[in-house]
C-alpha cells in the first residue's frame, strides 16, 4: 500500500508517516517497505490518472503487509493504535485457523491411510469369495479300468 493511503487510514498526515519511519528505519528492511524509484513512478503514473498538481513530490514509499503492522506500531495516533491491536488479534485467530486445520489435515491423513488399508483388506475378501465361486476344474482323475 502507498503511504499516502495508509496516512489515511491511520488518521496521521503522509510528511508524519514518513517521518516516524525514517526515524524508525531499523524497523523497515527492503521486505516491509520501499521508496518507488522515478521510473516506477513514471510507469505507475501511466496507468492511472495524475492529479493536476503534478503528482508527489516525493518519491511514495510502499508497505507489504508486514510493513503495514510495523507501521501500526510506530505510529502513535489512536487510530494506528486500534489498527495495531486489530492486527494483533488477527495474527492470533489465524494462527488458531492453522493449528485446526493442522489438526485436521492430519485426522484426514491418517484417515486416508485407514481407508488404503481397508481397500487392501476387501479386495483380498473379494478374491477369496472369487475363488470360492469359480466352478471346479474340468479333469477329474480318470482310474484305469474304471469305466
Amino acid at each position: 500500500m502507498f503511504d499516502k493511503d495508509l496516512s489515511s487510514l491511520y488518521g496521521v498526515p503522509t510528511k508524519r508517516l514518513k517521518e516516524q519511519v525514517k526515524r524508525n528505519i531499523n524497523r523497515f528492511p527492503g521486505d516491509f517497505m520501499f521508496e518507488l524509484t522515478m521510473q516506477e513512478l513514471k510507469i505507475l503514473r501511466s496507468q492511472i490518472a495524475t492529479s493536476r498538481w503534478g503528482g508527489p513530490r516525493y518519491l511514495p514509499y510502499v508497505f507489504t503487509e508486514q510493513g503495514v503492522a510495523m507501521l501500526s506500531s510506530v505510529l502513535n495516533s489512536e487510530k494506528a493504535i486500534q489498527v495495531n491491536i486489530a492486527i494483533m488479534r488477527a495474527f492470533v485467530r489465524l494462527k488458531a485457523i492453522l493449528s485446526t486445520n493442522k489438526e485436521l489435515a492430519h485426522k484426514l491423513d491418517e484417515l486416508e491411510r485407514k481407508a488404503e488399508k481397508h481397500d487392501v483388506d476387501i479386495q483380498s475378501i473379494f478374491e477369496a469369495i472369487r475363488q470360492l465361486m469359480a466352478p471346479p476344474p474340468e479333469n477329474p482323475r480318470r482310474m484305469i479300468g474304471f469305466k
